[in-house]
């Protein structure tokens, strides 16, 4: 594209979002059921419902039926390095699933099971002990002649319900899904709807 000299017109310099002047970093403990938005036009609950907090936007995503670590932030150039997929932040989940997985199940989730929208990147699993957490509302539905076992999933993936879709894939549907950490930022002792402020340069518990 020409200027009216005949020269070829420069592309102007794109332009960084400017950093606040106050950079903000929120641990919120998502309940089940909660949207991990600010608005939903079917009034179901949403982050809105709890945090009254002006300017900060979830930094990654987390299902409506997961539940646990969310992050959220004023600040878009730290919203790009916890959520954007070449970060590769660690994500750490602890997955209830249906069945007691055996070494090949165990050993395809490591691997990276085959979804429609092709192999994931190969992930570290580890069977856990049930963790200390609170009550789910509702509560979880079991089958009574048919074990669950616990499983510590750490992805740098973010598909959409990953980890669902993996566990499903190697025959281990999860019953439960809670993140625990985001990179070095843990759960910690939140309760379910709260949320606190955390460090930023840091990144230790809240």
């Amino acid at each position: 594209m020409a200027n009216s000299s005949g020269r070829p017109s420069r592309k102007p310099p794109a332009r960084r979002r400017p950093r606040p002047a106050a950079a903000r970093l929120l641990a919120f403990n998502k309940p089940f059921g909660v949207l991990c938005q600010f608005s939903d036009g079917e009034r179901r609950a949403t982050l809105k419902d709890f945090i009254d907090v002006p300017d900060v936007y979830p930094a990654g995503r987390l299902d409506r039926d997961s539940e646990g670590l969310l992050l959220l932030t004023n600040d878009g150039r730290l919203q790009a390095r916890i959520a954007h997929p070449r970060q590769k932040m660690i994500k750490t989940y602890w997955a209830q699933v249906e069945g007691e997985p055996d070494t090949g199940q165990l050993d395809g989730l490591r691997a990276g099971p085959k979804l429609k929208d092709g192999a994931t990147a190969p992930a570290d699993v580890a069977v856990m002990a049930e963790p200390a957490l609170w009550t789910r509302d509702p509560p979880v539905r079991y089958r009574k002649t048919v074990p669950t076992t616990w499983l510590e999933i750490r992805i740098a993936e973010g598909r959409n319900r990953q980890v669902r879709r993996m566990t499903a894939a190697v025959g281990l549907p999860t019953l439960r899904l809670v993140r625990a950490a985001v990179g070095d930022w843990a759960l910690g002792p939140l309760s379910p709807g709260q949320w606190c402020e955390i460090d930023i340069g840091g990144g230790g518990r809240p």
